[in-house]
């Protein structure tokens, strides 16, 4: 007989354990230190890795046009930080820098 309170019971533990398993899921990376650093990571961090941040290589206007995408995607910047948001990320993930080499999750090296 199919018992879905205990199907889904055992549908939380697993996905528990997956999140707390280091074999699957990799280290989200610091961002590097700065005035908005805290803001930054907790703004853009609630919807996706950090990782997504630190490979990207953009002009100023182009992390403009990304970070008002990101606010219109419904990303919380108090709009006093839409400057610092763009300044920061600008600065530290320029056209001109060489991408952060990401290591691949160990479940992918595994194959």
């Amino acid at each position: 007989m199919f018992k879905p309170k205990a199907f889904l019971q055992v549908l939380a533990i697993l996905a528990v354990l997956s999140l707390s398993n280091p074999l699957l899921r990799a280290q989200s990376p610091e961002l590097p230190s700065g005035a908005v650093q805290q803001k930054v990571a907790s703004s853009c961090t609630e919807c996706h890795d950090a990782r997504i941040i630190v490979q990207q290589r953009l002009s100023e206007t182009a992390w403009g046009k990304e970070v008002d995408k990101m606010i219109r995607w419904g990303a919380v910047v108090d709009p006093a930080d839409r400057g610092a948001f763009i300044e920061y990320l600008s600065a530290n993930f320029p056209p001109d820098k060489a991408p952060e080499a990401m290591p691949r999750a160990l479940a992918a090296k595994r194959r």
